[in-house]
């Protein structure tokens, strides 16, 4: 079969799920997954267990459009229940594995999951599962959860070969606003990547390695890992925790060609002592493609000067959009941008009163929505809040330039973006309120040499009590014991009056501006 045929098998495999079959029928020993323990699976090994499971969840009376929760870190399970969901007409959410009890059964109860599929000790699920009742599927992997069947025994037996009659399925990620609950994109059609696409990025069947080093419950690693891995047909080397020499040594003993990475690993490999480096050529790799966080200028140099001209940046979010991607070398010529305007889906520019802005003039960015567009889960009024005749935002600020290349400046929504991971402000006020002591909090992003932004909370105390270092370690004490590490503001300042608008609401801007002040980026 020519290139050219396989693509076009792959296209069509792609509209029911079943791309993975594919590469397993024709290279079935070949090694399909790496485990961050060294140990290799084969398609045709990933590909029966995929089928396994969809004959499970169907005999278990799951139906297409039913969702599966997973909670898991990076293993050669994750990408089999990625795929049966993907061939079985499942709605399926990966969750994040860091969030509290109380986070993780919040998620698999709004998602509707019909199925749990999670791992031991990796996150408190006997908590969460409490708080999510009704799910008749629970499957452990890595040991055991209490209320839970063993993920290999429930599957024993079960028909390993390809299901005759496959149903495309589809990832709904979680999201948040700057209130309330995280909220799942969704899509009423699945998104589906036409095969052409790898081909641009360099993709070789035989001779390519895909790394996930990120956590592949997150969108970008999810798509630009795992799926680009099970699209291509090539081994995918997960790892699952980042130790720089690690990842560095990976990439040269695995001959990885393709990877995904955010800026704070950049920093972190570049950190390496050069002798280090040296041990670890990396002349093989291809593409790097990297997002999720805006990117020093200096630090985007300086991996260009050390890996070559193969770093692919890429402007987008969960919710879909016209998607801007830059590669090297434009981006040398336009350093700090993230690409040029999109022929297909456009971009709008608007000010604070919906009005087109001219090249040149910072504003909201506003998105084309996609085709089918989107909705986020069971919430019409924040699905709204982000639209304007027929375009959506994710409130980030930027402009064109008169070349018509995008410049990201700020962002009006009050997400904090640390290590290309998205914190929620309004969560950690939610738990600082709770402790006596505090009339108010407004949490912001400050800026982080290595990280982009650290957490930072600012308190308004009640009266009758004082502003000392000992109060101030008893509130980040309460807010460790309420939130998960990752959210956990790294330290904490006083305010006596914090600004508020006629309405009596912070202003979250006014907090977060002293510390930006001097800077041309506020991101």
């Amino acid at each position: 079969m020519n290139l050219a045929d396989l693509d076009a098998e792959l296209d069509q495999a792609a509209l029911s799920g079943m791309k993975y079959a594919v590469w397993a029928r024709l290279r079935p020993q070949r090694v399909a997954v790496v485990d961050p323990d060294g140990t290799e699976h084969s398609y045709a090994h990933v590909n029966g267990r995929a089928n396994q499971l969809v004959r499970l969840f169907r005999a278990r009376g799951l139906q297409a459009g039913d969702a599966v929760a997973m909670v898991m870190s990076n293993r050669v399970e994750f990408v089999e229940v990625l795929g049966a969901c993907l061939r079985g007409g499942f709605r399926l959410t990966p969750i994040n594995w860091h969030l509290t009890a109380d986070e993780i059964g919040y998620i698999i109860s709004d998602c509707e999951a019909k199925a749990v599929v999670a791992e031991a000790g990796r996150a408190p699920v006997e908590d969460a599962i409490r708080q999510a009742p009704g799910v008749p599927v629970r499957l452990a992997v890595g040991g055991a959860i209490e209320s839970f069947e063993p993920y290999a025994a429930a599957l024993e037996g079960l028909d390993a070969t390809d299901i005759p009659d496959p149903v495309c399925g589809q990832t709904m990620m979680y999201t948040s606003g700057t209130t309330g609950r995280p909220k799942g994109v969704h899509r009423p059609t699945p998104a589906i990547v036409p095969q052409a696409l790898y081909s641009q990025r360099g993709y070789e069947p035989d001779t390519s390695v895909q790394l996930c080093a990120g956590p592949a419950y997150h969108a970008a690693p999810l798509v630009f890992d795992i799926s680009a891995a099970m699209a291509t047909g090539v081994p995918l080397v997960f790892l699952d925790k980042w130790d720089s020499e690690q990842v560095l040594r990976t990439i040269h003993e695995r001959r990885v060609t393709h990877l995904h990475l955010v800026p704070i690993m950049f920093q972190r490999l570049l950190a390496l002592p050069p002798e280090v480096k040296a041990r670890y050529p990396v002349d093989h790799v291809r593409y790097i493609v990297h997002g999720a966080a805006p990117c020093p200028p200096e630090v985007k140099r300086a991996m260009i000067d050390w890996f070559g001209p193969v770093l692919s940046e890429y402007y987008a979010g969960s919710e879909g959009g016209a998607g801007f991607a830059i590669d090297s070398h434009e981006w040398l010529k336009k350093p700090g941008s993230v690409g040029k305007r999109p022929a297909l889906l456009q971009v709008r520019i608007l000010d604070e009163e919906g009005r087109d802005l001219p090249n040149g003039q910072p504003g909201t960015i506003y998105h084309q929505l996609p085709p089918g567009g989107f909705t986020y889960w069971k919430d019409a009024a924040k699905t709204q809040a982000t639209r304007v005749d027929g375009f959506f935002t994710m409130g980030d600020v930027g402009y064109f330039d008169d070349d018509d290349y995008l410049f990201l400046t700020g962002r009006s929504a009050e997400t904090i973006i640390s290590g290309g991971v998205n914190i929620y402000p309004q969560e950690i006020d939610n738990v600082l309120a709770t402790h006596p002591a505090v009339a108010d909090s407004a949490t912001v992003g400050i800026p982080h040499p290595e990280w982009g932004e650290q957490v930072r909370a600012v308190v308004e105390l009640r009266p009758g009590y004082e502003a000392s270092d000992a109060l101030k370690a008893e509130l980040l004490a309460h807010a460790r014991a309420g939130l998960p590490a990752f959210k956990v503001p790294r330290d904490l300042d006083f305010a006596t009056d914090l600004p508020r608008s006629e309405a009596g609401k912070i202003q979250r801007g006014k907090v977060r501006a002293p510390y930006w002040a001097g800077r041309e980026r506020q991101i």
